[in-house]
C-alpha cells in the first residue's frame, strides 16, 4: 500500500481553543487499508462534552451571531476558503482514516461540498427571515401578522464514518448559516476529519469561541449526552436506524427536535424494457463503490423472471471485473470497510443469506490476494427471498443481493417492502413509464436511467424508518430554523 505524510489535528475545538482530552487520554486512529495505527486523536471526556455544550450555549445565549446574518456570512467565507487551501491535506485524512478510494474524493468525499459550501454562506444572508403574512380580522379589527424564522439554538450534531468530511460539512454549513451554535461528535473511526476542522475554524476565521465545539471522543456515552442534555435545543444524527431510535428516545426526555439520516435498503428495479446490458452492469458499479458504504447506495436488484438469468450473468461479470485495493491507486473502485468490526459484520450477512438460501454467484469471503486491510471481496447474491434477513437489514458492504419479480407491480410491491424507504433507481426504455413507477416508490430520492439527483441545494432524506427531516437545500436549512408569528395592530 501506498504511504502519505498526513497532516492532522488531534486536539478537540472547545470553546475556541484547541485542547487535548482534558484527562490527557488519546485513542488510536487506525488505516483500514493497511491495519495501522496512523496517528492518535484525543479522548474527550464527559467533562469536555459538558464543558461544550456550556460554550455553545453561552455563544447563543450571550453574543450576537443568531441575529448577524451578514457577520456569518463572512465567518462562513472565511471557513470557505480555509477549506479550499486545506483540501489536499483533508483528501488524505479521508483516504487514510475511513480507506475510502481516492477516486471518489475528486467527488462527494471531499471537493464536490466544499466546492458547494459558498452555498451557505450566501443562504446566510438571501434568505428570508422575516415577511408579512396577509391580515385577518378579529373581532371587528384588522390584525397585521408576521412570519419570523429563528434559530433554534444549540445544536448537537453526531455523525458517522462513511463520509465523513462531507457529513461533518453538511451539519456544521447549515447549522452555522442559520445562526446556531454547534458541538460535533463525530465517529471515533474517523476523528481527524472533524478535528482539522476545528483547527481550520480556530486559526483561519473569525467564528467567535463557543460557535463550532468539536469533541473527538472513543466513548459513544459522550456522544449520547447531547441528546439528553436540556441545554442543547436540537440534536441531529446520521447513521444506523438502531441508534437513531436511541437517539429519539434519549431527546424525547426533554421533547428536543430531532433530525435524522439514516438506513437504507434500496432498490433498483431494471424493467423489461430496457436493454440488459446497459442496465445490470450499473447495479454491480453501484454496490461496489467505497465498498458499499453508503446509505442511499441500491443494494437490491429487481430482475424480471424472463430475464432473471441473463441480469445476474451480467451484473456478476461486473462484479468480478472491479477494481479494489489500495485506496490511493485511482484505478480502483473499492477500498477496505472502516474497521475489522465492519468486516466480521459484512461477513456474517453473507453466511446468514447462505444458511437462507441465497446463492453466491461472486465473492463472498476475504480477497485472498490482500494479506493485509479490512477487505471484503464484491460480492453477488442470487435467488434471494424478499423477507430474507439479507434482503430486509442494511449490510454496508459491497454486497448486492438480486431478487426475480413477475411483473411490475410485483417489483413495485418488492421495493416497497421495507422498512426503509430513503433511495432507488429504475430503468426503463421509457422514461415516461419509469417515471410511472417511480411515482409509486416509497422513498425519498430516485434516479432514472442513472441520472444524478445529489447536490449542495436537493432536500435530502427518506420515507418510513431511513428518517427524519432532511439534509441540505432549503428544506435543509429550515431544519435548523423555529418558526414564530407575530401579530401587530392595524
Amino acid at each position: 500500500m501506498s504511504k502519505v505524510e498526513l497532516k492532522a489535528e488531534t486536539r478537540n475545538l472547545i470553546d475556541g481553543q484547541l485542547v487535548p482530552a482534558s484527562n490527557g487520554a488519546q485513542f488510536d486512529n487506525i488505516n483500514p487499508a493497511t491495519e495501522e495505527v496512523i496517528g492518535v486523536a484525543a479522548d474527550g471526556t464527559k467533562d469536555d462534552m459538558d464543558s461544550a455544550i456550556a460554550a455553545a450555549r453561552r455563544a447563543f445565549d450571550q453574543t450576537d451571531w443568531s441575529t448577524n446574518h451578514s457577520f456569518r456570512k463572512h465567518c462562513l467565507e472565511q471557513l470557505n476558503q480555509a477549506l479550499s487551501e486545506a483540501r489536499e491535506d483533508l483528501r488524505q485524512i479521508v483516504i487514510a482514516e475511513a480507506g475510502s478510494p481516492i477516486l471518489i474524493t475528486y467527488q462527494v468525499q471531499v471537493d464536490s461540498y466544499i466546492d458547494s459550501m459558498p452555498y451557505w454562506s450566501n443562504l446566510a444572508t438571501s434568505y428570508t427571515y422575516e415577511s408579512p403574512m396577509s391580515d385577518i380580522e378579529f373581532m371587528g379589527k384588522t390584525q397585521g401578522r408576521l412570519i419570523r424564522r429563528e434559530a433554534v439554538g444549540v445544536v448537537g450534531a453526531i455523525t458517522p464514518w462513511n463520509f465523513p468530511l462531507y457529513l461533518n460539512l453538511a451539519k456544521i454549513g447549515p447549522a452555522l448559516a442559520a445562526g446556531n451554535t454547534l458541538v460535533l461528535k463525530p465517529a471515533p473511526d474517523t476523528p481527524w476529519s472533524a478535528t482539522h476542522l476545528g483547527q481550520l475554524v480556530a486559526e483561519k476565521t473569525d467564528i467567535p469561541a463557543g460557535v463550532l465545539n468539536i469533541v473527538a471522543s472513543s466513548d459513544h456515552g459522550v456522544g449520547a449526552m447531547l441528546s439528553r442534555d436540556p441545554r442543547v435545543d436540537l440534536v441531529t444524527f446520521t447513521g444506523s436506524t438502531a441508534t437513531g431510535r436511541a437517539v429519539m428516545e434519549a431527546a424525547a426526555a426533554t421533547v428536543k427536535k430531532t433530525f435524522l439520516e439514516l438506513g437504507g435498503k434500496s432498490a433498483t428495479i431494471i424493467l423489461d424494457d430496457i436493454d440488459i446490458d446497459v442496465a445490470a452492469p450499473m447495479s454491480g458499479i453501484a454496490v461496489c463503490t467505497h465498498a458499499g458504504q453508503g446509505c442511499a447506495i441500491q443494494t437490491r436488484t429487481l430482475l424480471p423472471r424472463s430475464r432473471y438469468e441473463e441480469g445476474v450473468e451480467k451484473i456478476a461479470a461486473t462484479m468480478s471485473a472491479i477494481n479494489y485495493g489500495d485506496p490511493l491507486d485511482p484505478s480502483n473502485l473499492m477500498g477496505p470497510v472502516v474497521s475489522k468490526k465492519q468486516q466480521e459484520r459484512v461477513l456474517s450477512y453473507i453466511e446468514k443469506g447462505k444458511q437462507e438460501g441465497a446463492r453466491v454467484v461472486v465473492g463472498g469471503g476475504i480477497p485472498a490476494h490482500l494479506d493485509k486491510g479490512y477487505f471484503i471481496e464484491p460480492t453477488l447474491l442470487a435467488d434471494v427471498d424478499p423477507d430474507s434477513v439479507v434482503a430486509q437489514e442494511e449490510i454496508f458492504g459491497p454486497v448486492l443481493c438480486v431478487i426475480p419479480y413477475e411483473d411490475e407491480a410485483d417489483a413495485i410491491r418488492i421495493a416497497n417492502n421495507s422498512i426503509y424507504g430513503l433511495s432507488g433507481a429504475i430503468w426503463s426504455g421509457s422514461v415516461e413509464r419509469a417515471l410511472s413507477v417511480a411515482r409509486k416508490i416509497r422513498t425519498g430520492t430516485l434516479s432514472v436511467n442513472g441520472a444524478q439527483w445529489f447536490d449542495v441545494d436537493t432536500p435530502f432524506g427518506g420515507y418510513g424508518q431511513s428518517g427524519v427531516g432532511r439534509e441540505n437545500g432549503v428544506a435543509g436549512f429550515e431544519e435548523y430554523l423555529e418558526t414564530k408569528i407575530v401579530a401587530i395592530p392595524r
